[in-house]
């Protein structure tokens, strides 16, 4: 008989961590899920999922382990948010330092076989060259990519101290179904959502600023693979390709049915 591996995914029920959910289900794991709901939706969640409403900062978390037993750790829930941590670095450095420090701490005594970390590119801050490597100078430019680096480094010393096997992902603008304004990718929502109302969206700057953006079942896939391969390695999740934030508006309209709308 061959046991089914159970993979808790926090966050499971954002926009990511729903489809990451969707493709371990595909591809035959048990995923079990913490989420708050602060930006979740249950609505994302499959129905006879397991989900404990939970706040990752919760000293509850430790009887989800001891209940449910995991293999693998899948770390999703963050706050990603880069204006609010601007505004609040106190609340991002809280949820996701600490956040992440009490899962490693409970991986840790429940020996589990790998953490997988959902970081982000903003840890590089503005770079003149967008074929952004992994060997790049960190230098973040938002309290965001500080807490999420720091976050990195406490999961290279856990596998360090304690043996804790990882594979720490950063993520460049992910975009696709689900999403909504927030985050780092949102400029697609929102640029859809405006479109959709005949509305013109607001573009700061010239609009010939880039971005990298990834498709979020590509990213969904990406940690799937993690949990078999990159062992304790950082690996960015791009498609390498730089796009205007005028091209990104041009192409949009071009998908979009209806009357015409004015361009920039």
């Amino acid at each position: 008989m061959i046991l089914m591996k159970i993979v808790l995914v926090t966050g499971g029920a954002s926009f990511i961590g729903s489809h990451i959910v969707d493709l371990l289900l595909k591809t035959g794991y048990e995923p079990i899920i913490i989420d708050n709901l602060s930006t979740g939706e249950k609505e994302n969640i499959p129905k006879n999922i397991t989900m404990y409403k939970m706040d990752i900062l919760s000293s509850e978390v430790i009887n989800v382990f001891s209940k449910e037993k995991p293999d693998y750790v899948i770390h999703q829930a963050a706050q990603v948010d880069v204006t609010r941590s601007m505004k609040s670095p106190l609340t991002d450095a809280s949820v996701n330092i600490m956040g992440t420090l009490n899962l490693l701490k409970y991986c840790k005594t429940f020996k589990i076989k790998k953490f997988i970390y959902a970081s982000t590119s903003a840890v590089y801050g503005n770079t003149s060259d967008c074929s952004i490597t992994e060997y790049f100078p960190i230098q973040p430019i938002s309290y965001y990519g500080v807490s999420k680096h720091s976050s990195e480094l406490y999961i290279k010393l856990f596998h360090h101290q304690y043996h804790l096997p990882y594979t720490i992902l950063r993520y460049a603008n992910v975009y696709g179904p689900r999403q909504t304004p927030k985050g780092e990718g949102g400029v697609i929502s929102i640029f859809i959502k405006k479109l959709l109302k005949s509305e013109i969206p607001i573009i700061f700057g010239d609009g010939n600023q880039t971005r990298d953006f990834i498709y979020v079942k590509d990213v969904a896939n990406a940690n799937i693979r993690s949990l078999s391969y990159g062992d304790n390695k950082v690996i960015n999740i791009s498609r390498n390709e730089k796009v205007t934030i005028n091209e990104l508006y041009h192409k949009i309209i071009s998908l979009i049915p209806g009357p015409s709308i004015p361009s920039y």
